[in-house]
């Protein structure tokens, strides 16, 4: 049963000893949106398996009390919180439990027994309006969590909308915390030398394609493909797709330019889509989306690349073609 903020609300004053459960390697959306509504409501934060670095630093900072792989039998009610399939909370076993999400996929919420799914560019943005609508007010430490959920999720505000901008405004004015505040919190994350390693190999590993002016790239690394994915659109690819397998387990970690997307691509739907056929779990954002299948990854790394390039060919009207870069290098030799 799908439900309003408000009712959300209600609905959760009915129960004690809540859990407010986060996805795997949890992000500062998911970790801020439980933190705030423990804070206003009660209950705890569980951390499925782990977090991000951003989202470490933030519950360091903040002082975020968290439990690691929390058992929901101990509580009285589930909470899932920024989380739209299964296989994101490890397939872990849930009965009585509710869903606050905003991606296009939302098949958590089907046995839920009740949801609030907003098209929103982050969590703590449904978040907010729960807040407002019961009136509870807005400490330092909740903003500061709540803004830097908000700008982790949109890329730096590169997915945000006139809503998000809206929000972040409201969320300074009502915590009074500085813009500042939340990047020193993000400069001060560590860089992991693992990361800078797998970003470094799937720069050296990459594959390109070409429809027109878009670039298309596709890679592989053991880790970090999130990291690595975002690190190929930085340098110049227009879509990336970053594959990371596990025994036969394949993870797609997948990024687009607005550009791209305004030009057809859904990165959302093109993972659910693909995902489907593999019986996996895949979605997330026009922008940003992944799928986790079981599969042979180069296979489903090329079948995300071959439909990326049919959506373009089509709305560009100009055939794909392969980059080589030894190609490339002889043309530059020549010139």
């Amino acid at each position: 049963m799908e439900v309003d903020e408000a009712e959300f609300f209600n609905r959760l004053l009915d129960y004690r000893n809540i859990l407010y459960l986060c996805h795997r390697n949890a992000d500062p959306d998911a970790i801020s949106s439980a933190f705030a509504l423990s804070e206003a409501i009660g209950g705890t934060v569980g951390l499925v398996d782990g977090c991000n670095r951003v989202a470490s630093v933030l519950i360091e900072r903040l002082s975020i009390e968290v439990v690691d792989k929390p058992n929901p039998t101990d509580y009285g009610f589930v909470v899932v919180v920024d989380t739209s399939t299964k296989a994101q909370l490890n397939d872990l076993e849930l009965t009585k439990y509710c869903v606050i999400d905003h991606h296009t996929t939302t098949a958590l919420t089907e046995n839920a027994e009740f949801y609030l799914h907003r098209n929103s560019t982050s969590t703590v943005e449904i978040v907010y309006n729960i807040l407002k609508a019961m009136g509870a007010p807005i400490n330092r430490r909740v903003g500061i969590g709540m803004l830097t959920g908000i700008v982790t999720d949109t890329g730096h505000f590169k997915h945000a909308s006139a809503d998000t901008f809206r929000t972040v405004a409201k969320i300074i004015e009502d915590s009074g915390v500085e813009y500042g505040e939340v990047l020193d919190l993000m400069a001060a994350t560590p860089q992991d030398i693992s990361m800078r390693i797998a970003i470094l190999k799937a720069a050296s590993r990459v594959e390109l394609d070409r429809v027109q002016d878009m670039l298309i790239a596709s890679s592989h690394v053991s880790s970090f493909g999130g990291s690595a994915s975002s690190m190929l659109i930085n340098i110049g690819a227009d879509i990336a797709f970053v594959g990371t397998a596990k025994g036969g387990n394949v993870r797609i970690s997948a990024r687009a330019k607005r550009d791209a997307v305004s030009a057809g691509v859904n990165l959302g739907q093109l993972m659910e889509d693909i995902s489907n056929e593999y019986n996996g779990t895949g979605g997330g954002h026009s922008g940003a989306a992944g799928i986790d299948v079981v599969g042979d990854m180069k296979e489903v790394l090329d079948k995300c690349r071959e439909k990326t390039k049919k959506i373009l060919e089509a709305s560009l009207g100009e055939t794909s073609k392969e980059i080589y870069f030894e190609d490339e290098i002889k043309k530059l030799e020549n010139e």
